[in-house]
């Protein structure tokens, strides 16, 4: 009753809104444009993703805090989660220090990599999340301009009294020795002003510059000092065509984008400046109540851009989302806005890639489990298919008809499980009376041994051979106990009972490779038990070629040496021994002769 005065009392503005336990244990932090209108929908709906009804449920006292704006609501929320980690609440984790270039605050300004912030005045520029990136930049810098390293006070009387001698730097030729007065801080300071916009990724002002001195050294016939300045100009050029993906007047953009497992969303960022990703960062979301990608980008969104310190006032995306009045948000249909944003969700897709082979080494259950539930999803099934069986028939121009079984586990072959069938009651080439009789003696068997059945079976062919698989099933009453599908080999269309329409999986998915992969190897156990028996009834026959050699004596030929190619390496002495002298010599001359 006290929770339904809460919701009705709750102001139609927008806010955060925070779910706390009979404990007082905080539980969910969300934003709102409406705080009565979301907040009651959570007790209104009927929620179908368990977590969802569980935290329901655990919900004693509701508080929230109205602000202005849509805005305020997502920082306030942003920081909010992070402040108290509620259990229902996703979150960005990473617990990196990411490096900075830094442009300390002082007379004749020092340039260098850092770790630390601090408040003292000086520029920062970054994080950078890749160490090598900031280091490429950071040697660019220092093989175009010349800067002091050292930690010295430059004052200017400290330079007047001359306090400081020229150290190695200057004779080396990476210093103008600003220490001893021999460099302007005008001159020093034009430098930095250059390295202030090839940070930003402004590399067009330099150009122009080192250009306008290469043209003077060039002029006064100094051909040495020019093709120095022509260097720096090409080393500019070369960093420049690395770092730039489209055309130079996108600048001062964020990108994002996101792709979606069952358990797991991965959001990738640029960060665009004159045309050049100059930041690039993915990160890895655990997802808590089946939360949507719109919903999780957003979330991702203004937490990346608090982390990276972004100021940008424009952003590219997917899809829409909702960030408030003061970022303008466009989703690009085509041209170079939309090839950003595809390559951002190529990374986010590699990113993905990389971290389920990681997670397949260190973390195996985690690798099935994600599997497993993206089959179901992907196969429309009611369960996940934690053991499937695939029947392959294999018949070359009707002869010795055999068929195959082979049975997955977890989404890995469990080859002590798989089973050869020869076909009995079908005479000739019939594939589908083979699929019928094989699928009826496997679960025949399996439910006259009380064994587990699968929660999945997959037929190699099309509808007809699903049709006559179906018919076994029916018979023994297990219609609707196993999910059935076939898998068509030309177009790899996947067809379901009483479905005339195919499924086509998305030829990169991971529940098509594992359908693919049962199919192969059902084919191939089949091939083999094939080819095994045919060889057999080849050498059978060649014994009964044999001239004086009746049945009888191939038979106690087999029954004493066990197969027909052991019969044709064996000795004279061996073979007398079990048919007498004559038909011995009989064989062993016949093979000798071979």
């Amino acid at each position: 009753m006290e929770l339904e005065i809460q919701i009705k009392t709750l102001p139609s503005q927008p806010g955060v809104y925070q779910y706390y336990d009979k404990n007082g244990v905080i539980l969910y932090i969300g934003k709102a444009k409406n705080l009565k209108k979301r907040v009651s929908s959570y007790f209104t709906k009927n929620h179908e993703y368990g977590k969802t009804k569980v935290l329901v449920k655990k919900i004693a006292t509701i508080k929230h805090i109205v602000v202005n704006t849509e805005t305020d609501a997502l920082l306030l929320e942003n920081n909010l989660i992070k402040k108290y980690q509620p259990r229902y609440n996703v979150m960005l984790k990473d617990d990196k220090t990411y490096p900075w270039i830094c442009i300390k605050k002082e007379r004749f300004p020092r340039v260098f990599l850092t770790r630390n912030v601090i408040k003292d005045g000086s520029e920062y520029y970054g994080p950078y999340t890749s160490v090598r990136t900031a280091k490429a930049l950071l040697d660019l810098i220092k093989e175009l301009y010349q800067l002091r390293s050292c930690n010295y006070d430059l004052s200017e009387k400290n330079i007047e009294i001359g306090k400081y001698n020229v150290c190695l730097d200057y004779h080396i030729g990476n210093c103008k020795g600003a220490c001893e007065g021999l460099q302007t801080e005008e001159n020093y300071q034009n430098d930095i002003t250059a390295i202030r916009n090839i940070i930003k990724g402004n590399f067009k002002e330099s150009i122009k510059c080192f250009y306008e001195l290469m043209v003077h050294f060039s002029s006064k016939m100094e051909f040495e000092e020019a093709q120095k300045i022509k260097e720096k100009i090409d080393l500019l050029a070369n960093y420049q065509a690395k770092s730039t993906v489209v055309n130079p007047s996108i600048t001062n953009v964020d990108v994002f984008s996101i792709v979606s497992d069952e358990s797991y969303s991965y959001v990738n960022f640029f960060k665009i400046s004159n045309g050049a990703i100059i930041q690039s960062h993915t990160s890895e979301i655990k997802k808590k109540l089946n939360e949507t990608d719109k919903e999780l980008l957003e979330l991702a969104i203004i937490e990346i851009r608090q982390r990276f310190n972004s100021q940008s006032k424009e952003v590219y995306v997917p899809f829409e989302v909702e960030l408030g009045e003061n970022i303008k948000v466009i989703v690009p249909k085509l041209g170079d806005k939309k090839r950003i944003v595809d390559l951002s969700i190529r990374n986010a897709k590699y990113y993905r890639q990389e971290r389920f082979k990681q997670i397949k080494i260190v973390d195996p259950d985690r690798h099935v489990n994600r599997l497993m539930a993206q089959m179901k999803k992907d196969l429309r099934l009611s369960k996940e298919p934690r053991h499937i069986e695939c029947f392959d028939n294999s018949n070359i121009q009707g002869t010795n008809p055999v068929a195959a079984c082979v049975v997955f586990k977890n989404g890995k072959p469990s080859k002590k499980d798989y089973r050869h069938f020869n076909i009995k009651t079908v005479d000739g080439p019939d594939d589908f009376a083979s699929m019928e009789e094989v699928v009826f003696r496997r679960y025949k068997r399996l439910q006259e041994e009380e064994q587990d059945l699968p929660q999945l079976i997959v037929i190699d062919g099309g509808k007809g051979q699903l049709s006559s698989a179906l018919k076994s099933l029916d018979v023994l009453g297990l219609r609707n106990k196993i999910a059935i599908i076939g898998i068509a080999k030309r177009l790899e269309e996947i067809y379901y009972p009483n479905d005339p329409v195919p499924l086509y999986l998305d030829k990169k998915s991971e529940s098509l490779k594992i359908i693919q992969q049962l199919r192969n190897e059902a084919h191939r156990f089949g091939i083999t038990h094939h080819r095994n028996k045919r060889s057999k009834s080849a050498l059978v026959n060649e014994l009964e070629q044999i001239s004086g050699i009746g049945s009888q004596t191939v038979v106690s030929l087999l029954k004493h040496f066990k197969s027909a190619k052991r019969v044709s390496l064996a000795s004279v002495n061996e073979l007398e021994a079990v048919v007498g002298n004559t038909r011995a010599l009989k064989i062993f001359n016949y093979y000798k002769k071979k």
